[in-house]
């Protein structure tokens, strides 16, 4: 019995479902990529399935369409964040970990930068297309489920009887978006990695007034 037929722990995927994560990521930001430099009306499922070097045929196992594609970006760097969440120090404060997780997948370091103006315009103009609203709502509630249930772990709480891990989840993913958001749509360009930091520092603060 080789290694990748025997046991494995329970956290870690085997090499047929690292393979079809990584399709699955591949398609997904071949999608974004397209999207925000030429424009959703002008990108189709063949364009992408080009990009990312796989078939039309691969594309439609995994999505239905290029707005699911998309959002499956978002879910998928939750995933990351769930699992970076996961492997925090264990005495550090819970947001401080939250914090690191965080910015370790929205704003890796070397990659702090704002990006250019032609970039931030078609990461709007994409994400203001109706068809990817219901999609990526989807993709949140999923996203959230999955952040509760590392949150609960992380806390010695219970997902599903619990109010606080759905709680704590629900403010990463609101504070994350307003992250985004500020960062794409300030008149001065804003670097999301600080934007994210200043988001944060604010949730482990209580929020105070300004």
């Amino acid at each position: 019995m080789t290694p990748a037929d025997g046991a494995r722990p329970a956290d870690r995927p085997g090499l047929r479902e690292r393979k079809k994560r990584e399709t699955r990521v591949a398609l997904s930001q071949a999608a974004i990529r397209l999207c925000v430099l030429h424009g959703w009306a002008n990108v189709t499922v063949d364009q992408i399935a080009a990009e990312a070097n796989v078939s039309v045929r691969t594309f439609r196992n995994y999505f239905a369409g290029k707005a699911e594609a998309i959002a499956a970006s978002h879910l998928e760097r939750m995933h990351r964040v769930a699992g970076d969440l996961l492997t925090r120090p264990p005495g550090e404060p819970l947001w401080d970990s939250l914090r690191h997780a965080v910015l370790g997948q929205f704003a890796p370091q070397g990659n702090s930068a704002p990006q250019d103006e032609r970039w931030r315009e078609g990461v709007r103009l994409m994400l203001a297309e109706p068809a990817l609203a219901g999609e990526i709502v989807k993709a949140n509630a999923a996203a959230q489920q999955e952040l509760a249930e590392a949150v609960a772990r992380r806390t010695g709480s219970d997902a599903e009887r619990e109010v606080y891990p759905k709680l704590v989840a629900a403010v990463v993913a609101a504070g994350s978006a307003v992250a985004v958001e500020h960062s794409l749509r300030a008149e001065e360009a804003v670097p999301l990695g600080a934007a994210l930091t200043q988001v944060f520092e604010q949730l482990a603060a209580g929020l105070p007034v300004p």
